[in-house]
């Protein structure tokens, strides 16, 4: 008599394998088509940029991200950070790097406004000090750092592209077993389950997306979409500006940054449940059914397969569940592609699994933030 799997789900099955297959394909063509930085040819013409950084306590990872961008190989730049009210040893760090370069300029954050969020009253402020006639605008976070030659890509990309925002995926960096399991989760979500290849040409504004750690703006394009004012309140500023801009037509081009734009979002544990769980309910614009939906369903289909399998073969028939086998070699192929694209260690492939059942469980505790109002970043509360 053979074992009763685990998942009597036989029809289900065919259901995951079929939105798996799907998945399989996006990815595929995400791999396949879209561009990569530093292969656009240079334009006649190199544009000035003004670099933004806003900082907040950072003072573990400013003196590598300005150092990296003061580096930089492009003719005509200049950078500026916006210390904001830091209570670390982010001020002395920018008085250090400033001292006889005179492309750095360093700005005092005035006090939060009511009806703002930190981050995007930072990114107002800064842009509010540039001068008039700077054509593009780079937003780049404190916690990344740059190779020297990624102005150039970044802009001879947006202008061979005739992209008005061009926003690059970090290569994350990830040390810790808690980092592991937790960062890996934003490649995977925007290189797989976004037709990437596709809305750099079409305006959709539900599958348009950007990466704030890094965002190339033309400033009329900037502009025109409302800038950080717009989504002062948002929490996931870069996607609200994204789908702000596609619903006005403006071109969208998210890249991945592998070898170019680098970035370790979070050290520790309790860092990574702090930015996921102010963040992961946002970027649903907490529309809690399909919240709870596309989570649930999630877990199920990335991890049910694995499931089976284990099942399976506690119970002695490994080999009799030819479905559960095929859908979990999918779900490595898809993280095997994102790792290729993104440039994540390999080590994430066989970790995936883990990372899927790891990513439901920080969404249920984002929504729990939510209701609840506990959501706390960089020392403040956010209502």
């Amino acid at each position: 008599m053979n074992p009763t799997p685990f998942f009597t789900w036989g029809s289900q099955l065919n259901g995951i394998l079929l939105y798996l297959s799907l998945i399989v394909l996006n990815t595929l063509l995400n791999w396949l088509f879209l561009p990569r930085l530093g292969k656009a040819a240079p334009p006649s013409s190199w544009p000035a940029v003004a670099v933004l950084v806003p900082a907040r306590n950072e003072e573990a990872n400013l003196r590598r991200c300005v150092t990296s961008l003061l580096t930089q190989d492009y003719p005509d730049f200049s950078v500026w950070v916006l210390d904001d009210a830091s209570t670390d040893a982010t001020p002395c760090i920018l008085a250090e790097l400033t001292a006889g370069e005179p492309r750095l300029n360093v700005i005092q954050g005035a006090p939060l406004p009511s009806g703002w969020l930190g981050k995007n009253w930072a990114c107002h402020q800064l842009v509010e000090r540039l001068p008039a006639d700077v054509p593009l605008l780079l937003f780049v976070d404190a916690d990344t750092w740059h190779a020297p030659a990624m102005l150039r890509n970044a802009v001879a990309a947006l202008q061979a592209h005739q992209a008005d925002l061009l926003s690059v995926l970090p290569q994350q960096e990830t040390r810790t077993l808690a980092e592991m399991l937790t960062v890996p989760l934003l490649p995977w979500a925007l290189l797989s389950h976004f037709p990437l290849w596709l809305t750099r040409r079409l305006r959709w504004p539900r599958l348009s997306a950007a990466v704030g750690q890094h965002m190339l703006w033309r400033r009329r394009a900037y502009q025109q979409v409302g800038g950080h004012a717009a989504v002062r309140r948002e929490l996931v500023e870069d996607m609200a500006l994204a789908r702000r801009a596609a619903a006005q037509g403006l071109r969208l081009l998210l890249l991945p940054g592998r070898g170019q734009v680098f970035c370790r979002m979070y050290r520790s544990t309790a860092e990574a449940l702090a930015g996921f769980g102010k963040n992961l309910f946002s970027v649903f614009e907490r529309r809690l059914p399909t919240y709870l939906f596309v989570w649930l369903w999630l877990g199920v289909a990335f991890t049910g397969p694995w499931l089976t399998i284990l099942w399976n073969w506690t119970a002695g028939a490994a080999t009799e569940y030819f479905p559960a086998w095929a859908a979990a070699a999918l779900t490595l192929l898809i993280w095997g592609l994102v790792v290729n694209m993104s440039g994540m260690r390999p080590l994430i492939v066989p970790l995936s699994p883990a990372i899927v059942f790891s990513s439901v469980l920080l969404s249920f505790h984002s929504l729990g933030q939510t209701l609840t109002r506990r959501i706390e970043w960089k020392g403040r509360y956010i209502s």
